[in-house]
């Protein structure tokens, strides 16, 4: 037998000899699709926090001369019914659709967390009162829950943030319950009682760190929706109002021209379903790691 054999039998590295850890951990390799959605999301944080850097113009500045431009190298996405460069306004406008989409999502897991901790952790009476209360919210469908918001507190930009992420709160709280309960079974848990510790500090050391931890992933795949959501509000005249550099808002404007200015519309929509397949893409990818963790 060689030594390159005994080597390799031994658990050493054939070249230098080394001892070899059998538990080394390997490298999990992105997928394709996972680095394309990180590009396109790392470009939307940058046109969202540098705009002028990404798409150097002003979003609402007119140009009489240039309305209806198709898509050219002058024009990458065209132009409007005023000139205004449908690109500079779509990077523009990716700030305010996510800001609107991230606290959207935010509304719905503060609410969902608040329910979901109320109905695991305070027994069958509490349970049983919010679990009715969530069926109740479910009856309705999430944009039509949105809707009868906005019907009773008014149209708005903060009002339709409110709206959808009171429509998302019902699915996080019972996600978030059904994690509490799993959590409240485990050995750990078990473990921490047998010792003597309040229930506070079970909950506050144990029950909620473990809990808290998929909310992340949760809410990376929220912002999507919620984007999409708010996006059809804007585009029902209920959020974002034009000439707002908002993707609803240029949807809602682009539909009186679809037949003879399709530009208009397809560039914005095509950010809002990207922007909301990058979102599912990484979030999957974040829920397959933590599982493997």
């Amino acid at each position: 037998m060689s030594d390159l054999e005994i080597q390799a039998g031994l658990g050493r590295s054939p070249r230098t000899g080394a001892p070899q850890s059998p538990r080394a951990p390997r490298i999990r390799r992105f997928g394709v699709a996972e680095v394309l959605a990180g590009l396109f999301a790392l470009f939307l944080v940058t046109a969202a926090l540098f705009p002028a850097l990404v798409a150097p113009g002003d979003p609402l500045g007119i140009d009489p001369l240039s309305a209806f431009q198709t898509p050219s190298p002058a024009h990458w996405f065209g132009t409007d019914e005023s000139g205004r460069d449908i690109y500079t306004r779509v990077s523009h406008g990716t700030g305010s659709s996510l800001l609107i989409g991230t606290l959207a999502t935010v509304i719905g897991l503060g609410l969902g967390l608040v329910l979901g901790t109320l109905a695991g952790m305070l027994g069958p009476v509490v349970d049983f009162t919010v679990n009715r209360f969530l069926e109740v919210l479910f009856a309705f469908p999430g944009l039509l829950l949105a809707l009868l918001f906005i019907l009773i507190f008014g149209p708005g930009v903060a009002t339709a943030t409110i709206a959808v992420g009171l429509a998302t709160a019902p699915g996080y709280a019972r996600i978030i319950r059904g994690q509490l309960l799993s959590v409240r079974s485990s050995a750990f848990v078990e473990a921490a009682t047998v010792l003597g510790r309040s229930p506070v500090q079970i909950l506050m050391r144990h029950i909620l760190p473990n809990t808290l931890a998929p909310l992340f992933v949760l809410g990376t795949l929220g912002i999507g929706q919620a984007i999409v959501w708010a996006s059809a509000l804007s585009y029902l005249g209920l959020g974002s109002a034009p000439p707002a550099a908002e993707w609803g808002a240029m949807l809602s404007a682009g539909r009186t021209y679809i037949g003879s200015a399709w530009w208009m519309s397809f560039f914005p929509g095509l950010f809002i379903v990207l922007t909301a397949v990058s979102a599912t893409a990484l979030g999957r990818g974040i829920e397959r790691r933590v599982r493997r963790a």
